[in-house]
């Protein structure tokens, strides 16, 4: 049987034979490095609880479609052809409000927001979609305007170059204004209180610019699946930035 060990500053995976552990699913590679940004701390956490770890992860792996983990950030570009599946417009008929009427998400995305507004309204709030959907072309112009109005050092902190931003995956949502102010809301509260309970993460936490390139967005909003949402809140101290960072290395470490 194979127990793996995660070191945090050696970044090797070391695999021991130990008659007590389970055999992970799939086969363990060689050696894997782990991402430098992961705290210590959590990697501590992750080896005392290994078989457990391991079997929760594989459940996550097993449970993602459509790209549904892949990481997007500044070091993480996606092509500019990149168009994701099943891209539907989002409706003025279901339980959530519209911004604007050009709004659009994944099939798999949309049916997720329906389902977290229509607990949102039986609780008596509305869960208002200013932004949905980018496309590479949208978010360059976007990135341009923003560095035209506070230059390309400030917007760089609240905004992605083409190819680096979530939107482009049609799984991300912002919701209500935009702004801080988002937070204190009736709504801001009730996303944060209960987005993971049917499947959406929220990406940029108060306090982590360091970790994921932005500032802090209230109300910027991914949908990574419910099974991921437990696993992030269990395993990184509920920082989507460094499950998927992990996930990533993972992937490609493993099928190398």
């Amino acid at each position: 049987m194979k127990k793996a060990f995660f070191t945090h500053y050696g970044v090797i995976l070391l695999l021991l034979c130990i008659k007590t552990v389970p055999v992970f699913p799939a086969a363990l590679p060689d050696t894997f490095t782990v991402p430098q940004s992961i705290p210590a701390a959590i990697i501590d956490h992750i080896n005392k609880n290994l078989p457990e770890f391991l079997q929760d992860l594989q459940e996550v792996l097993d449970a993602e479609t459509n790209d549904l983990l892949i990481l997007v950030d500044k070091q993480h570009p996606l092509s500019e052809h990149y168009v994701p599946k099943e891209i539907i417009p989002l409706s003025k008929k279901r339980s959530y409000a519209l911004n604007r009427a050009d709004l659009s998400l994944t099939k798999q995305a949309e049916a997720a927001l329906q389902r977290m507004a229509a607990a949102a309204r039986n609780d008596g709030v509305t869960l208002l979609v200013s932004s949905s959907y980018r496309t590479y072309l949208y978010q360059k112009n976007l990135f341009n305007r923003y560095i035209r109005e506070a230059g390309e050092k400030e917007a760089e902190r609240f905004s992605a170059r083409p190819g680096t931003s979530q939107h482009q995956l049609g799984t991300v949502v912002d919701f209500g204004s935009i702004t801080d102010a988002f937070a204190a809301t009736k709504a801001g509260k009730w996303v944060y209180k209960h987005a993971s309970e049917y499947g959406w993460s929220l990406s940029f936490p108060k306090g982590y610019e360091k970790v994921t390139g932005y500032i802090w967005e209230s109300w910027h909003y991914r949908y990574i699946g419910k099974e991921a949402c437990a696993f992030q809140k269990k395993w990184f101290g509920d920082i989507q930035q460094y499950m998927l960072e992990f996930i990533d290395a993972w992937k490609k470490q493993h099928r190398s």
